[in-house]
């Protein structure tokens, strides 16, 4: 009997890899058009980006594609030696073979020879050849400069995977889809980052209930493989330095590393994992993540030493700053809290400057009036002319890049004593709330968040609605003698969570203009000016103390005909998660009606209401050791309710930052009290 053929273990590596490519469809397509040949077909396809991007793995599908009716030949710029005479030796098939393909991957480690290949040997090569050369670098300059070349060179600068790209090859590998979620995060679509973190999260067999987080063992070769060898320490903390930074600038660079910011912002630009806008320059995603997490955790306090130079220098910036140079500045100043609350929800962090923010011209009138009719529709158009009217300077315009209509517009109001009040509902909502908590000092104002709209994403993160919250924070941080800030939002929950992370109480009064129901989220400054109040935020974040920044909801809605998950599923984050939602909503009975507490053992089992059940639980806080404060804290906080903190402080008689301690203790008791009988199936009475 004939013995089956013997296959070699290169055709399993090939078939694991087969396997599991995903993507690159337009990078393909490419390729296929210059096989195919035609007048206007490239002979050289140049392939760019940074390590791990997934270059060898497109050229191994290249070669494939093409092995049907092509000779390839492949060249590693690794292997072969930097010179034009073992260069030409290594590809002497492709010169003597009908319609070759010569794929010259890791060309970096030859990049010397790109000057001899562009000007010799790449012209003397037979006209059906195709080339195909992958590095780290784009070509240079010299090739676009020559006319030559126009036709002959198409370069491909690969990119990350897409998102669904990325998450069926995490299905093609078999990983958990409870863990998808946080590789994905953590990847950003980068293949080796998703490579590695596959192989690390397979070797750890986590509960489901806690979080799978990035360790040593996949940052390190990641930023190894990404970054290769860097000329000194001086650029590695230029390289942190841009890791933390949303953007970075030689100025930023000087103020954070000295006087040779200039000779590092020089060699950082030029990096392959480094991308620039008319802004400043940033890293790739994933390279950014792993910079701060190696840093983190090899230098803990290095990484926050910082963080707070960083956030000294903006918030000092954004104080000094024209008007016009003022957003850049307190992005910058956001992104430093992106993790934090619920500001990776609230913000959309695309690329800088597609976006441009403008001060409003009377020329623009009819494109703002236009935009509230289909955003908010045409009743709501009274209160808006009466503003552009009388306070026309509060007003900004948002453009698309590279366009002139306005296609976005927002207000950032700072009305006179009274004003507005018989013009338009919210304004009048506002004054009501200031007149019922005090009335305004000499020289006090108050300021109003009136308009954010942007019909094709309304009210939810976007380029756009990212400079509107930016605008809104720094022109807090410049005011003074401020004594309320009020935001005005849809009132549909999208930002409840948001607004509550920064200290916003959202007033029991609905407001309905044009049909519609906003929400007005207030603040009283009268105690603690807005720096003041960022500085807290600061300190509160970085010692992780006396932080009700992780007491946020989740998103909120209001049709009761959404499905609502059923208690008995939940993992105890879930669960928290769902207290602290009801909590934040005892005073709003519609939200509290869609949350999924609702549906638990402790209510259907026992026929009690949920606002029954917090309310025992708040009760139930006077008896535990040293509880007399939790509990008037968490009294006033979610039964009475207070316009601000820094008010339901005042009224207690404490410093705010006891407050805060006492409310955090409050949370935290009432969450194991529901849970333990949530899991026991007991009723929770009232003391």
């Amino acid at each position: 009997m004939e013995a089956p053929p013997r296959g070699r273990i290169a055709d399993r590596i090939s078939a694991a890899n087969e396997q599991v490519f995903v993507g690159r469809e337009t990078e393909l397509l490419l390729l296929r058009e210059a096989l195919a040949g035609g007048p206007d077909a490239p002979s050289v396809l140049w392939v760019h980006g940074p390590g791990g991007i997934g270059k060898s793995a497109l050229i191994r599908q290249y070669a494939k594609e093409a092995a049907a009716d092509r000779t390839v030949v492949h060249i590693d710029g690794r292997v072969v030696p930097a010179a034009p005479q073992a260069f030409e030796t290594a590809a002497e098939t492709a010169v003597r073979a009908p319609r070759a393909l010569l794929l010259i991957d890791t060309f970096e480690y030859c990049q010397s020879l790109e000057g001899w290949l562009r000007d010799e040997f790449l012209p003397g090569l037979p006209a059906d050849t195709l080339v195909v050369v992958a590095g780290r670098h784009a070509p240079d300059v010299r090739w676009s400069a020559d006319p030559g070349w126009a036709d002959v060179l198409k370069v491909i600068a690969l990119g990350d995977l897409g998102a669904d790209e990325a998450a069926t090859f995490l299905e093609k590998r078999g990983v958990d889809p409870a863990r998808r979620d946080a590789l994905l995060a953590f990847a950003c679509g980068h293949p080796l980052a998703l490579v590695l973190a596959v192989h690390a999260s397979a070797g750890h067999d986590l509960p489901a209930s806690r979080p799978w987080e990035p360790t040593a063992e996949i940052v390190a070769p990641l930023l190894r493989n990404i970054l290769g060898e860097l000329p000194g320490p001086r650029h590695r903390l230029a390289l942190e330095v841009c890791a933390q930074a949303h953007l970075t600038t030689e100025t930023l660079l000087r103020a954070m590393v000295g006087d040779d910011a200039p000779e590092l912002f020089a060699w950082m630009r030029e990096q392959p994992y480094i991308d620039r806008c008319t802004e400043g320059v940033f890293p790739h995603d994933a390279v950014r993540e792993a910079l701060a997490a190696d840093l983190k955790w090899r230098d803990p306090e290095r990484f926050d030493q910082l963080y707070r130079r960083l956030h000294r220098h903006l918030v000092e910036r954004i104080g000094s700053a024209s008007r016009g140079r003022l957003l850049p500045y307190v992005g910058s100043l956001q992104f430093l809290y992106r993790g934090a609350g619920h500001m990776a929800q609230s913000h959309a962090w695309y690329t800088p400057g597609l976006v441009e923010d403008h001060p409003y011209d009377p020329a623009d009138e009819a494109d703002v009036l236009a935009l509230a009719e289909r955003g908010e529709g045409a009743d709501t158009t009274g209160p808006l002319r009466y503003w552009l009217e009388n306070r026309p300077q509060d007003f900004r315009v948002q453009r698309l890049r590279g366009t002139s209509p306005a296609t976005a517009f927002s207000a950032w109001l700072r009305p006179e004593p009274s004003q507005g009040r018989e013009h338009d509902p919210v304004a009048e909502a506002a004054w009501e709330h200031v007149d019922v908590h005090g009335p305004l000092a000499p020289g006090e104002h108050i300021v109003v968040g009136r308009f954010h709209v942007y019909p094709r994403q309304y009210q939810r993160p976007s380029p756009v609605m990212d400079l509107m919250l930016w605008r809104m924070l720094g022109e807090l941080l410049r005011d003074t003698d401020l004594a309320w800030s009020f935001i005005v939002l849809r009132d549909d929950g999208f930002w409840d969570a948001h607004m509550n992370f920064c200290d916003m109480a959202p007033l029991d009064r609905l407001v309905m203009v044009g049909g519609h129901p906003y929400r007005l989220f207030a603040h009283d400054w009268r105690d603690m000016s807005p720096r003041d109040w960022l500085a807290e935020k600061q300190r509160t974040l970085l010692t992780d103390t006396d932080d009700d920044g992780d007491f946020t909801v989740t998103t909120l809605t209001d049709r009761p005909s959404a499905p609502v998950p059923s208690a008995h599923a939940m993992s105890k984050p879930e669960f928290t998660v769902a207290v602290r939602s009801a909590l934040r909503d005892l005073r709003r009975p519609q939200a509290l009606e869609a949350n999924p507490l609702r549906h638990s053992r402790l209510i259907v089992d026992h026929g009690m209401t949920l606002r029954e059940v917090l309310s025992n639980a708040v009760a139930g806080l006077v008896t535990a050791r040293g509880g007399d404060k939790a509990h008037q804290v968490a009294t006033l906080a979610f039964l009475e309710g207070a316009p601000t903190q820094e008010a339901a402080a005042r009224r207690l008689q404490m410093p705010y930052s006891t407050y805060r301690r006492h409310l955090t203790t409050a949370i935290s008791r009432i969450e194991e009290r529901l849970w333990q009988h949530e899991q026991t199936g007991l009723p929770l009475l009232p003391p």
